[in-house]
């Protein structure tokens, strides 16, 4: 179950996207902090670049936010990269960062293109509560996963 404290703790997380860190990339662009419902500017340039109108931010690591020791949430984490990779889906480094809970940062991936009914099938194959969505208007939207 979803607490209103954790869906909290979510609307205050910043999703760090190393903007311009893709395979093959160098750190072209400072990095991009993506906010519950606050525009991103910044964001529509990956979309450009891979000539996207959505994304999806999502982690495969701590499933239903129960904590994981690091070395499980990098398999898991790795598992995720490989079905982006297999599936072709362009993607970008980052990582879900809370301001002041103490929660460790969560790797992260930015899916360029991610459409968001399959952005939710991700989610909740990766047993995820909860993935960051954004539109043409590259505000980014929490998507609850029931």
């Amino acid at each position: 179950m979803i607490t209103a404290e954790l869906e909290a703790a979510y609307r205050s997380t910043h999703y760090v996207v190393d903007a311009g860190a893709g395979p093959g990339e160098g750190a072209l662009f400072d990095p991009i902090v993506l906010e519950i419902d606050v525009a991103s500017p910044a964001l529509l340039a990956p979309h450009r670049r891979r000539e996207v109108d959505c994304s999806c931010f999502i982690t495969a690591c701590n499933p239903f936010s129960r904590a994981l020791d690091a070395h499980s949430n990098q398999l898991r984490q790795g598992d995720l990269a490989a079905e982006l990779w297999h599936r072709s889906l362009s993607h970008l480094s980052g990582e879900g960062r809370h301001p002041s809970n103490g929660w460790p940062a969560e790797p992260s991936f930015l899916v360029l293109g991610l459409a968001l009914e399959a952005a939710k099938s991700l989610g909740r194959h990766h047993e995820q509560n909860a993935v960051v969505w954004s539109g043409p208007d590259a505000v980014p939207q929490l998507v609850m996963l029931d």
